[in-house]
Order: structure tokens, then sequence, then C-alpha cells
């Protein structure tokens, strides 16, 4: 990204923090044993996925630092007569991007819940830049509902 300052043109990093927060729902053991609770199947599936971010590059993206410190919370949904609870595990991570656009494999995850920009201060985003962005969305979508449609199709 380029920021000008008076008449200097300088090459700056966007720096975000986003959280995602990882699903857990109880499963119910075999003859009494061997069941995990929700707690501990959302606290497994956000120690997997940050071990597949420390170890899978993402292209454009920069991970400075995986906050892992925020406690485990379960939320209760009702769904006509069910009740059911679920376990949501936290991870606020520390990202250096070059453009926008490599945040949307992040953004888009069913897990994202904030962002937030560290720097700069303002963005000023270029008609070709927002182009290449929202294109770039609907690729994504469009990739999303064909995974979808197989799933269902098939």
């Amino acid at each position: 990204m380029k920021i000008k300052i008076g008449e200097e043109l300088l090459n700056e990093h966007i720096r975000v923090r986003i959280r995602l927060d990882y699903k857990g729902e109880g499963k119910n053991g075999r003859f009494f044993f061997g069941g995990k609770s929700k707690e501990e199947i959302a606290e497994q599936k956000r120690e997997e996925q940050v071990a597949l971010l420390r170890n899978i590059p993402l292209q454009g993206i920069v991970i400075e630092d995986i906050d892992l410190s925020l406690d485990v919370y379960s939320v209760s949904e009702s769904e006509g007569r069910k009740n059911r609870e679920y376990a949501f595990a936290p991870v606020i991570l520390s990202l250096r991007v070059d453009n926008l656009d490599d945040l949307l494999p992040l953004v888009l995850r069913s897990e994202f819940r904030k962002i937030e920009f560290l720097s700069p201060e303002n963005l000023e985003i270029y008609r070709l830049d927002a182009e290449r962005l929202l294109f770039r969305v609907h690729q994504l979508i469009q990739e999303e509902i064909k995974k979808l449609e197989r799933k269902y199709l098939n």
C-alpha cells in the first residue's frame, strides 16, 4: 500500500488484528466414556487451526502474533424445543498485509468475529483496488457456493 505524506510516497503495510472464534459442540461417548466436552472440542479446533496458520503460509499475509489467552466461553441457542449449548475458543491474530484483498480468506471464514485496523490511521482505496477487492469477494463467494452445491447434490 502506498501512503502519501506531503510530496513523499511511502510503502506501508496494513496492520490488523482479527478475532476468530472456533466452535465446539459436545459429543456423547459410547458406553459412558470417551466423549469430549464442548469446551475441549473448541480448544482442540483452535489448536489445530492455529497450527495450520503457523505452518502453512497465506499469500500476502505475515502473522506477527497469535494470542490464545482469551478464555473459552459458552453460548446457549434455542431451536424450537431444543436447547443447544456451544463453546467458543477465541484466538486473536495480529497480521501485516500488503493489500486488503489478502485478508479475504480469513474474513470470509465462519469463525470470523471482528477486525481492527492498527495502521495506517487512514486508508485511501483507489478505484482499481476497490474493483480488485470486490472481484475477489465475488470469486470466493462463488467458490463457496460451488462447494455447497457439490456437497448437497452428491
